[in-house]
């Protein structure tokens, strides 16, 4: 698949606002959808070195630029005492199903490529490992939400039309409120990415950039 370099720390504001703007009816009718901090939880999904490290074949271009964003969001949250999950993706031969074979280059856990980026702040978060797209699939993270109060989740991380996507999708037949960043995940092309945000917008997530998921507020 060709990949492009959609966002970069220059241009991430611009286009994510732009993206958003395209979208504009679709948040207005769900204005009374508000975010709220003291029951909300923050999705980080999957920014390993797999995805990040620039000579790994499975590197997304765009996902260095959404790492400033994520390192306020991470700092905010647990800040305010808020939970931030971390997931992190690894298979083995046994759990991978049709990862193997639409992939067939699994992520090992003994692969260094398997840890979460160095960039970003895990130590007062929960790590979960995860087998597949859906970040809810065979993992606690229902549970670990739940025994938090937590009613309203911000998806960010990568790849927005696949594990983010999926995520957020399962959280919304789960009863959770999605918050969705536009530059809080990134993926292969700027197509997928925004067929993601309108396709969620539609019925499943209210499309946001990190810049309003704001304690202050």
């Amino acid at each position: 698949m060709n990949r492009e370099t959609y966002f970069t720390p220059e241009t991430i504001r611009q286009k994510s606002r732009a993206m958003l703007d395209g979208l504009a009816p679709f948040r207005s009718r769900h204005a009374d959808i508000v975010f709220r901090p003291e029951r909300a939880a923050l999705l980080v999904l999957d920014m390993q070195e797999y995805f990040l490290r620039e000579g790994s074949h499975a590197f997304i271009p765009s996902a260095p630029a959404i790492l400033p964003n994520l390192q306020r969001l991470i700092s905010d949250f647990t800040a305010h005492n808020r939970p931030v999950i971390f997931t992190r993706h690894v298979n083995t031969d046994e759990d991978a199903r049709m990862m193997s074979r639409w992939w067939r280059d699994l992520i090992r856990a003994d692969s260094p490529d398997s840890a979460i980026s160095a960039s970003l702040d895990i130590s007062k978060g929960i790590v979960i490992q995860k087998a597949q797209y859906d970040a809810f699939y065979n993992t606690p993270l229902e549970e670990t939400l739940r025994g938090r109060g937590v009613e309203q989740v911000i998806v960010t991380g990568v790849m927005t039309h696949l594990c983010c996507e999926t995520t957020a999708r399962s959280a919304f037949v789960r009863g959770f409120e999605v918050f969705f960043c536009a530059d809080g995940t990134a993926t292969y092309t700027k197509e997928l990415h925004r067929s993601t945000l309108l396709n969620l917008s539609h019925g499943v997530a209210i499309p946001t950039v990190c810049a309003e998921i704001d304690f202050k507020l």
